[in-house]
């Protein structure tokens, strides 16, 4: 096994066991990064062979961008602000349509060192958007800008595992088919 170059062993040990697992699969994932700042598309690129699973990635830290490159809506923004469930969840799913992935990731929230959009520091939300379902885990985290960015990229890919592990048990039941393949992802935004 590889080194990690920019993330910890652990960390790096989740990535390389996603990209052999999508990799074993024929699946793509792509990112949506507000506070992680393309943290977990750097994770991801830390292990060999990454680049026959992950598509691209997109660093969205203006609610424009949010909005007019991944689909936002601009009206929840305007309502909710970009630390949001649902925007979260529009940022995945956002990644997964217009770079053609699989999978999409998302991290959106408030790194620190002050409260943003009357939200506290450490507030921060993950999404993966998949074939069949879209998880969004809320997370409060306590720590420095640097610590919450961290543990942020360890929440969105420990996501992803879990809803790899949940297709795994779905296919394995009798008569379900096998759930995801690479054809199920999105045709690339043109």
């Amino acid at each position: 096994m590889s080194e990690p170059g920019v993330v910890s062993r652990e960390v790096y040990a989740v990535c390389a066991d996603l990209v052999g697992r999508l990799t074993d699969r024929g699946l793509t994932v792509a990112t949506a990064e507000s506070l992680t700042g393309g943290l977990v598309a750097g994770a991801l690129t830390d292990v060999p062979g990454s680049s026959l699973v992950l598509r691209g990635g997109v660093v969205a830290y203006s609610v424009e961008v949010k909005a007019s490159v991944l689909g936002v809506d601009a009206g929840l923004l305007a309502s909710r602000g970009a630390v949001d469930a649902g925007v979260a969840e529009q940022m995945a799913c956002g990644a997964r349509e217009r770079l053609g992935a699989t999978y999409g990731l998302a991290t959106t929230g408030v790194a620190g060192p002050d409260p943003s959009e009357g939200k506290a520091v450490g507030t921060v939300f993950v999404a993966v958007a998949g074939p069949r379902t879209t998880r969004v885990q809320a997370l409060s985290l306590t720590g420095s800008r640097g610590e919450i960015r961290r543990r942020s990229v360890a929440a969105v890919l420990d996501l992803l595992a879990q809803e790899l592990l949940d297709e795994d048990e779905l296919s394995a039941r009798p008569g379900s088919g096998s759930g995801v393949a690479g054809e199920d992802a999105p045709p690339p935004a043109g």
